[in-house]
């Protein structure tokens, strides 16, 4: 047996890394099946033989870089908790600026709107969750992300998002046209050195890479967007920071107009957005 507090300093000594006793923290919450604020209050309690053994596994993990997220199968995003597996991108606080301009672009109460290679389902539950009158319609190649996403959709009970499987516009009905298309696709480069660093090496790495220089995708996504937005019609997609110039250009060459980037709370570009406008063309 021993104390909480003890656990949780010898846990973050042998984690290192950016948050050692978060992450500490975050496992042994998740093992005692309490908040965070449990361990602050109770800081002498003792665990039992089991307590301490899962605890021990899921260091060992967290320790050759397992992501937290993973480990205990949830991940908070737009203050929504979210079921996450290894099928899924772990939703990111940057993703968030997203969801804010999806909402102030189109204040009505009611919207058709389409989110492109939704995993998690992170993006489409924000939106439906704050805008129950809209109409979402969330996609993804992998069935087992799909799978994800409605566990998530039904936890918070989303009963205005659908869901369909397919590869970017392919899972779209062809006839219909969306006020809003936002989408989180892959834009890392194939050759990027990060892959091999962090929490990135345990995520599917179809849903990060995205050619030689990873634009491939945002190619893909902007040149089908005039074909399924409505006049006015806003299409973001989230980026990395250096990319903003070329996605700028790519959602020109697409025929959008408007376009620009908008900074994450960090100051990093992080989304570019255009708009269909038919009497610009």
């Amino acid at each position: 047996m021993a104390r909480i507090d003890a656990l949780l300093r010898d846990a973050a000594d042998r984690i290192g890394g950016d948050s050692p006793r978060l992450d500490a923290e975050i496992l042994l919450a998740h093992v005692l099946g309490k908040p965070r604020s449990h361990l602050y209050a109770w800081p002498e309690r003792k665990l039992d033989a089991n307590q301490c053994d899962a605890f021990t596994r899921l260091v060992e993990q967290r320790i050759v870089g397992e992501p937290v997220a993973y480990l205990v199968g949830e991940q908070e995003f737009w203050s929504l908790p979210l079921t996450v597996t290894p099928a899924v991108l772990i939703p990111r606080p940057e993703t968030e600026r997203l969801v804010e301009l999806a909402l102030t672009l189109h204040p009505e109460p009611v919207a058709d709107v389409l989110d492109l290679g939704t995993g998690s389902g992170a993006i489409a539950i924000a939106l439906a969750t704050e805008r129950p009158g809209w109409r979402l319609l969330a996609t993804d190649i992998s069935e087992a992300a799909l799978d994800v996403a409605r566990i998530n959709a039904e936890r918070h009970r989303c009963r205005n998002l659908d869901f369909a499987q397919g590869n970017w516009y392919d899972a779209a009905p062809a006839t219909r046209r969306f006020d809003l298309i936002v989408s989180n696709p892959p834009y890392v480069r194939n050759d990027d050195p990060h892959l091999q660093q962090g929490d990135v090496r345990f995520e599917p790495e179809g849903a990060l890479t995205s050619g030689h220089g990873g634009l491939d995708d945002i190619r893909r996504i902007a040149a089908g967007a005039r074909e399924h937005l409505r006049p006015g019609g806003w299409l973001l997609v989230e980026h990395g920071y250096d990319q903003a110039v070329e996605a700028g250009e790519i959602f020109r060459e697409a025929g959008l107009s408007e376009v620009r980037c908008e900074p994450d709370l960090g100051g990093r570009d992080r989304v570019t957005l255009g708009r269909y406008r038919p009497d610009d063309l």
